[in-house]
């Protein structure tokens, strides 16, 4: 029998590797690791996102925010280091010291409560007011404005009465004369009760004055601006009169508190 030559089942050359026969069954998984390992490939960077962008300038207003309240309230802070230097300088200097008001008399010359057909009370008063004021300072002038004086008994006002303002000078004393009066005001129910209640004090009927006035401070060449005062003196008894004589009330323990009223903004202090 003749003998049949077959093909070998592999070509004849370079056999085929095994990573090769991958490769061209998987080209996907080759470019892969191509760049997976690639020495020479640039890292990636992210570009910064409009959300980086916004934080970075809400980290600035932030910071220039906190910036600005640190130079205000260091600004503050000298300027009341500052004043506060000043008047201690201004107090070594003149020492301040404030005016000084006493009652010298009272008299009650008219006191009338009449009630009428239509059950309304009436009331009619007349005082004669005689207080004195001291400058106790001795480099400081005192310019008063024009001075109300109100006369009361538990709230209730008996009259009011002015005085016209005046200069007092260091280490002086200025007396005033006034004349409180009330001409048929008509009461409630409650002050009227109250008055005739204090009628029948052996004591007599109690007084409070209220002296509202305002007063600029000079020294030397420097004017300070109008400061409001107001005087509370307590601590006065007087009977009403009898017939035409007037009624001299007790002034004996009666004291003065003198309050200095500032404004700021809108609130009185």
């Amino acid at each position: 029998m003749t003998d049949r030559v077959y093909p070998s089942a592999k070509p004849n050359g370079t056999a085929t590797a095994p990573n090769a026969t991958a490769t061209a069954a998987n080209p996907a998984v080759a470019t892969v690791k191509n760049q997976m390992y690639n020495p020479n490939r640039i890292p990636y960077r992210p570009t910064p996102t409009a959300y980086h962008r916004h934080n970075h300038r809400r980290c600035n207003c932030r910071r220039c925010f906190c910036m600005c309240c640190f130079w205000f309230i260091l600004s503050i802070l000298i300027i009341l280091l500052l004043a506060a230097i000043a008047g201690a300088i201004f107090y070594v200097l003149y020492h301040p010291q404030r005016p000084a008001f006493s009652i010298s008399s009272l008299k009650i010359s008219q006191f009338n409560l009449t009630t009428t057909a239509d059950d309304t009370t009436h009331l009619t008063a007349k005082l004669n007011l005689t207080l004195s004021t001291k400058n106790p300072n001795k480099k400081l002038i005192y310019n008063y404005n024009p001075i109300s004086i109100t006369a009361l008994s538990n709230q209730v006002v008996l009259a009011n009465g002015s005085f016209p303002g005046f200069t007092s000078s260091p280490n002086n004393i200025t007396i005033i004369h006034s004349t409180l009066s009330m001409v048929s005001q008509v009461l409630d129910a409650d002050s009227v009760s109250s008055l005739r209640s204090d009628l029948k004090r052996k004591a007599g009927l109690p007084v409070t004055l209220l002296i509202d006035t305002m007063v600029v401070v000079k020294m030397d060449k420097l004017k300070s601006k109008r400061v409001g005062i107001r005087v509370t003196c307590e601590g006065i008894h007087g009977p009403t009169p009898k017939g035409k004589a007037p009624a001299v009330a007790s002034t004996s323990n009666a004291k003065c508190k003198v309050d200095l009223r500032v404004k700021i903004l809108k609130w009185t202090f």
